[in-house]
């Protein structure tokens, strides 16, 4: 069968292989793959996994062959795989963990695109009741982003959105973005949770804009520098403001997988599918991602 694997050097982050089939434990089902979702993080730095291994985690599809110990979906359902290792096949054996029912009236292409994204998103703002707080979302165009500001509005939260230019904030405000800046030297608010995927400097100008009891989660790096705290800026009184790495990224996402879902078959959440596409064209959409051209995510079709 067919996958994307991992690619150094010039030549990467992906090619194309043929690979041996897959050979599902007891507790696997395997599952035909029709859409694939990418992430800019498990492509930009896709030499931390060996070169030739069937790269990507987020999928969906349907059971061909339910797991043998009777765990997870049936043979037949619509699922979407999340966090799952070796997604990028024509099929894939997959532990129930990794795994979502798809509820009728959505998209399977829809389902591909939550995963790492959505889940990060969901799993950082479920830290902390959102009810009249204030967040931040930094890099809110991208995957992750455009879910937090999705999912901190439905809890309650007033949500400012910060992008890198104005080309990169439209729809953010109809997804529930009460501000959309690009500048934080220019916000004078003081959130409650900010969630990061952009890093560098600005992480500095975030510290300054925490609340008491205020925490930064750190989700992605995505401006590739380094912070610089000025001399007594990581000292205060009043309650202990905190800042987070992202945390367990292994533990079951089943759970996550299926609220999601479920928001979207009710039309509260919103897929953000910013590019789609045929697998074939894959380095298209690996070129358009790292070229910071989608708003939201790239879904592909396994053909």
């Amino acid at each position: 069968m067919r996958a994307l694997v991992v690619e150094h050097g010039d030549g990467g982050p992906v090619r194309f292989a043929d690979v041996e089939e897959p050979l599902p434990a007891a507790d696997e089902a395997l599952v035909e793959i029709r859409h694939i979702g990418l992430n800019l993080g498990e492509l930009r730095y896709a030499e931390e996994w060996p070169a030739g291994v069937i790269h990507g985690h987020d999928a969906a599809g349907v059971v061909v062959r339910a797991a043998a110990d009777g765990s997870g979906p049936a043979e037949g359902a619509r699922v979407a795989l999340g966090m799952a290792p070796y997604a990028w096949a024509e099929r894939v054996a997959v532990r129930a963990a990794w795994l979502g029912v798809v509820p009728d009236g959505v998209e399977l292409t829809d389902a591909a695109a939550l995963g790492v994204a959505g889940v990060t998103a969901l799993r950082v703002l479920r830290t902390r009741s959102l009810l009249a707080r204030k967040v931040l979302v930094t890099g809110a165009s991208g995957g992750v982003g455009r879910f937090a500001v999705q999912l901190a509005a439905l809890a309650g939260a007033e949500v400012t959105a910060q992008v890198g230019g104005p080309d990169r904030a439209a729809g953010l405000r109809e997804l529930g973005a009460r501000d959309v800046v690009t500048d934080l030297s220019t916000v004078d608010d003081r959130f409650d949770l900010v969630l990061d995927a952009v890093g560098g400097p600005d992480l500095a100008r975030m510290w300054d804009l925490l609340a008491d009891g205020g925490a930064v989660h750190l989700v992605g790096f995505a401006s590739g520098q380094g912070t610089t705290f000025p001399a007594g800026a990581l000292f205060g009184f009043g309650a202990p403001r905190t800042i987070n790495t992202y945390g367990d990224a292994t533990s079951p996402v089943t759970g996550e997988l299926t609220d999601l879902l479920g928001l979207l078959a009710t039309g509260r959440l919103s897929a953000q599918v910013g590019l789609r596409g045929d697998w074939k064209d894959v380095d298209d959409a690996v070129r358009a991602l790292f070229a910071r051209e989608v708003r939201g995510k790239v879904v592909l079709d396994v053909s």
